[in-house]
């Protein structure tokens, strides 16, 4: 796939960021039809499960931690599992799941001691991404990295991923040193994602002022509770903010069904006058319904999650390779298989159909 051909045009991304905000203010009927048209223009049936777009998927490039580990930022021996990316196991997964694209979200990149070695770094994913996407045309699409602490190694970090590799979004934490999304301090990097209409997926991490890798409570791992409230706090300060309304070309995708937004939003209606400056219950239905939410966790149960945004606002998200194959297998996928609230129709549009509406260059791999 050319780079001309997978590179958006800053129209066409506007025309795609004002799509997805016409899509959040559509009636349940309307976005089952426009579900309905994007599998017929590829898929039908069945054929769309063997087709899914995976949103959410960790990629540590082997290259990069052999180089990383000679900068002295890594210890191969101590990287967590979700660090240990490889490419045939990956594609055996994409098969075994049927998952035609997987859009790679480059992990580790905010371990640079200075911009230089930033940049050296990400030339080294940004080369290995090229091979990857170039040896199997189709099958990976790229979200650009953020590293905040180099915001002029970001900006031609971005430049660069989406010019160059076509990137269909970005990636970047939901909070960074305690300083959750929706804080001004983030306004100069939204001011350019909101220039190129950009898909923002987020991602969790620890809760602030805690050891890294810590235990907030003993014996139970971060990643089952900790993430999601992160996940969650970054929802309401951007909420909060009113970040979607200053930026209206952005698009933020939100992991793990949401992490418990869903499940707060009657309460955020009730004690919204709480919050400095007081929201209001009108602006949290409207942002329920402009963030997108995918299925890596796995998904709970989803009605709480199709009465508070819709199912055409849910993409499909494996979480691999933190989620193991047969996580993905015995959980993840089922849940969204054997839901009683999922239709066949909705079904076909979360693993796939609303990935290509919310980045229609998906369709073109």
């Amino acid at each position: 796939m050319s780079v001309s051909n997978q590179a958006m045009t800053r129209r066409g991304l506007l025309i795609a960021g004002g799509a997805a905000t016409a899509a959040a203010a559509t009636s349940g009927s309307s976005a089952l039809a426009r579900e309905e048209s994007a599998v017929q223009g590829g898929w039908s049936g069945d054929d769309a499960s063997r087709a899914r777009i995976d949103v959410h998927h960790h990629f540590t490039a082997p290259a990069w931690v052999d180089w990383a580990e000679r900068e002295g930022l890594v210890v191969r021996e101590e990287l967590p599992w979700w660090a240990r990316w490889d490419l045939d196991s990956t594609l055996a997964l994409m098969d075994r799941v049927g998952i035609a694209t997987a859009v790679l979200n480059p992990t580790m990149q905010d371990r640079y001691r200075s911009a230089a070695q930033a940049r050296e770094g990400l030339t080294v994913v940004f080369e290995a991404l090229s091979d990857l996407i170039a040896a199997h045309p189709g099958r990976f699409a790229v979200l650009g990295p953020a590293v905040l602490d180099h915001p002029e190694v970001t900006t031609w970090a971005l430049r660069h991923a989406f010019d160059e590799l076509g990137a269909v979004g970005v990636s970047v934490k939901a909070n960074y040193n305690g300083v959750y999304l929706g804080d001004p301090s983030y306004d100069s990097l939204f001011a350019q994602l909101d220039e190129r209409a950009t898909v923002l997926f987020t991602h969790p991490l620890d809760l602030p002022s805690g050891p890294p890798g810590s235990p907030t409570v003993p014996g139970i791992p971060n990643f089952m509770c900790d993430f999601l409230l992160d996940t969650t706090r970054a929802a309401v300060n951007l909420i909060r903010s009113k970040t979607l309304d200053r930026y209206p070309h952005l698009s933020v995708v939100l992991p793990h069904a949401g992490g418990f937004l869903p499940q707060i939003a009657t309460r955020m209606k009730a004690f919204g006058d709480f919050c400095t400056p007081p929201l209001d219950a009108a602006r949290v239905q409207d942002y329920l319904h402009r963030f997108y939410y995918d299925t890596a966790g796995p998904m709970a149960p989803a009605g709480t999650l199709v009465s508070t945004a819709g199912a055409d606002r849910i993409l499909f998200g494996t979480d691999w390779p933190a989620a193991s194959a047969d996580i993905i297998t015995a959980f993840t996928v089922p849940a969204i298989e054997t839901d009683p609230v999922l239709t066949d129709r909705r079904r076909r549009g979360i693993n796939r159909a609303n990935a290509l509406h919310l980045m229609p260059s998906l369709g073109r791999a």
